[in-house]
């Protein structure tokens, strides 16, 4: 029935990328999906329009009912008027609001998930908000210390123990503590939100070779095996640290539920070449389901109709499996 269908708060991103119209085409393919965008109706409006679609798009308040089949929205209002493909700082205070308004929602129950379109960091910060990205924002306005991010395509499942840093200050954030709680807030969302029985992680190593016996590098032997043998003797199956070079290989991937990166590029590349468009990122560790589209905003084809939504798509599908 269509009340048991889980309701996806969603937040289409940046105004003047491809979000808006992944949203539209969202609510227009998935009629069996019951959607409340967080964004200013005009803009959404605008965008169906230009996209030849019938999508109707209903004001609601906190209360209403969200059918199928339409595009509920929480009205939030733009900085300024949006001209596809051309950032404006002014619209900065608009995203960021967005997220925050969306946020609101799920913590007070009105919605079972959040998933969100991609945003423009640069812009942000130029609107003069500092923002190092949707993650640590999640975090922030969910009062937790530490969150994970994930991405996944299929059973590919890559998390992170660093996020947005500069490289040169990832050695430093490879403290036994950072990687003791992504191991292990990754282990108990495979267990809850994933219904995964024991599940197997792989933890990669910090340098190449994971530190070859510590000639290239301390933090694979001084950090990383400590911790994993601390969280084995804790009934964690955390295997490592791996050599990157070698983690990925389909053998190692088959006997495994997760990989446990320590930065940014060391994992998301290969994921994103494995599953570009299907993958999904999901941010662990938060008291509500989050999921995000795995793309960027998408400037160069902002407005020429040439969106492809697949990937919210699927952090919609992943959002609502998690949620049931």
């Amino acid at each position: 029935m269509i009340k048991d269908i889980p309701l996806l708060t969603l937040t289409p991103g940046e105004p003047a990328g491809i979000g808006p119209e992944c949203t539209i085409r969202l609510a227009h393919d998935h009629p069996e999906l019951r959607l409340l965008a967080v964004a200013d109706p005009r803009l959404l409006a605008a965008t169906a329009d230009r996209l030849g679609m019938d999508v109707p798009i209903l004001p609601w308040q906190p209360g209403d009912s969200v059918t199928a089949g339409q595009l509920s929205c929480f009205s939030q209002s733009l900085g300024r008027e949006v001209k596809p493909g051309q950032l404006a700082p002014e619209n900065a205070a608009y995203v960021v609001n967005t997220i925050k308004s969306a946020v609101r929602l799920v913590k007070a129950g009105q919605a079972g998930a959040l998933v969100t379109g991609p945003v423009h960091k640069g812009i942000i910060n130029d609107g003069g908000i500092t923002f190092s990205g949707h993650t640590e924002l999640l975090a922030e306005l969910a009062g937790v210390k530490k969150v994970v991010m994930m991405l996944a395509a299929g059973n590919l499942r890559v998390a992170l123990v660093t996020t947005h840093l500069p490289l040169r200050d990832v050695p430093d954030a490879i403290t036994f503590e950072n990687v003791r709680s992504t191991i292990r807030i990754t282990h108990h969302e495979l267990c809850t939100r994933f219904a995964i029985h024991a599940p197997v992680i792989q933890v990669l190593g910090l340098n190449p070779h994971a530190g070859e016996g510590g000639h290239l590098g301390n933090e694979d032997a001084q950090i990383i095996q400590k911790v994993i043998d601390e969280c084995r003797g804790n009934g964690i199956d955390a295997r490592g640290p791996i050599p990157a070079d070698t983690a990925f290989t389909p053998s190692r991937l088959k006997s495994c539920d997760a990989v446990i990166a320590m930065y940014h590029d060391q994992g998301l590349p290969v994921l994103k070449h494995a599953g570009f468009g299907r993958a999904v990122n999901i941010t662990l560790g938060l008291p509500f389901i989050r999921t995000s589209v795995d793309h960027g905003t998408a400037l160069d084809i902002a407005g020429r109709n040439l969106a492809d939504a697949s990937s919210m798509y699927t952090a919609a599908k992943a959002a609502l499996g998690m949620c049931r």
